[in-house]
């Protein structure tokens, strides 16, 4: 199901990613996202970092007041960086059809569980 949207100026394609990998494919590409983009010895994401590698996630077109909109949008804790949570919450929040989706999601895991947790308790 892919979209069209686009949010400072890229296309959505999580919505994508997450049909094609499901949740737990997903969360672990934003994981190595988060590590491509973030400063090696600070373990997170600072401007610097963000603007020295958003080419490597296809991000190179981003003008400054975007790489700054997008750094004080996603930094929750106003610490001047993201950490790998603050980051995958940004990208979700960036995806509109991805929020949305994501309760499905939410509601096929707890199923899962609850599935699971029946299976496994045996009355005698």
């Amino acid at each position: 199901m892919a979209s069209n949207n686009k949010s400072n100026g890229f296309e959505d394609l999580l919505p994508v990613m997450a049909n094609k990998l499901g949740g737990e494919g997903l969360i672990k590409e934003l994981c190595n996202g988060f590590e491509l983009l973030m400063d090696k010895d600070k373990g997170v994401i600072t401007l610097d970092s963000l603007r020295k590698n958003a080419a490597l996630l296809g991000l190179q077109d981003m003008k400054e007041d975007e790489l700054v909109s997008m750094m004080n949008e996603g930094d929750l804790d106003r610490d001047g960086a993201l950490t790998q949570m603050e980051f995958c919450v940004l990208m979700f929040r960036l995806s509109p059809e991805l929020m949305e989706e994501s309760w499905f999601w939410l509601e096929e895991a707890l199923q899962h569980e609850l599935d699971n947790n029946n299976n496994n308790n045996f009355s005698f």
